[in-house]
């Protein structure tokens, strides 16, 4: 049997609890989280023990795995602490909101499993474009955009007590809302070779310090990606990604893949596992999840480990370093 903590109890912790509590051979043994009403709403949900925090949980128990579900700026130090009593670790984007805290990471993934929740790697429709890149299906691939057009407003910052600073999100709409569709890009396409950005605060100026919008040209893999993502829309829009090939355009939007060629288009659609949490998310979690526990148990390297999120880490740390200079 697998003993797994989760430490921090707010909405992403549900998601991942239920994933837990639906895997064979593994249980939830114990939980954390600083405001206790929502680490005890947890405990009986799944029937683990509660705690206040990770040091006190740490005291008392001894989980094979710890699942970081808590504010930005504590995932690399509590990866570290974790892993330095031999703890295998799951972590919630992002995996760094510093260059700093990517060298803790490095330490942490020295010593156990450490994996990202990356979960939109497993969309069906991203697997079926790497496929196409792969094969090369319809020719080079010539270069792509990326659209994340969501809403937040200053409830979603104001109640969270860790939202909209530098400090502890670490940034706005690229490091929380959009670093899965730049992971995505950089996962297709190559490594980061040029980054240009620039941030706005359009529409909660005053209420964050953290950019709302940002725009960026990119270079991946010698192929040019332009990005684009915002929390000043009406409505948590689908994410829309599409791959310029030689002989054709595809588009990735919600669980679809179009094919544009000049004979007309097709639309494939795939059978996708249950959503869980918030339909924006992806459904990649159940088995992003999943995929963690198996390459433990059969001695593999896990799909998110450390080494495969380092470009992401690289262009995100590097679009704001040139942003931050346009806010």
């Amino acid at each position: 049997m697998f003993h797994a903590a989760i430490i921090g109890c707010g909405g992403i912790a549900q998601v991942h609890a239920a994933v837990l509590t639906s895997l064979p051979d593994t249980e939830i043994t114990a939980c954390a989280d600083i405001r206790p009403e929502r680490a005890k709403a947890m405990a009986e949900k799944t029937g683990c023990r509660a705690y206040s925090s990770l040091d006190e949980l740490l005291e008392h128990e001894t989980p094979d795995s710890v699942h970081l579900c808590v504010p930005h700026y504590l995932h690399a130090p509590m990866a570290l602490k974790a892993a330095e009593k031999g703890i295998a670790v799951f972590s919630e984007k992002p995996p760094v909101i510093s260059r700093d805290q990517w060298e803790l990471l490095e330490k942490a993934a020295a010593k156990v499993p450490l994996g990202i929740c990356f979960q939109n790697r497993y969309n069906p429709n991203v697997r079926a474009a790497e496929t196409i890149i792969r094969e090369g299906t319809y020719g080079k691939l010539l270069g792509a955009r990326a659209f994340v057009t969501w809403k937040r407003e200053s409830p979603y910052y104001l109640d969270s007590g860790w939202r909209g600073t530098w400090k502890t999100e670490g940034g706005g709409v690229l490091v929380n809302q959009s670093v899965h569709t730049l992971d995505l890009l950089v996962r297709l396409l190559g490594k980061p070779e040029k980054v240009e950005a620039h941030m706005a605060n359009h529409h909660l100026n005053g209420v964050i310090e953290v950019e709302d919008t940002v725009e960026a040209y990119l270079v991946l893999g010698g192929k040019p990606a332009l990005f684009y993502a915002t929390t000043a829309y009406t409505e948590d829009a689908p994410v829309l990604i599409e791959l310029h090939f030689e002989k054709a355009a595809l588009r990735l939007e919600n669980d679809a893949l179009e094919i544009r060629t000049k004979e007309g288009a097709e639309k494939k659609t795939f059978p996708v596992p249950e959503t869980l949490g918030k339909g924006y998310w992806g459904s990649g979690h159940g088995v992003c999840i999943a995929d963690f526990y198996a390459s433990i148990r059969e001695g593999r390297p896990y799909q998110n480990d450390l080494a495969s999120v380092r470009d992401t880490a690289d262009a995100m740390l590097r679009m704001y370093e040139e942003g931050r200079k346009t806010l």
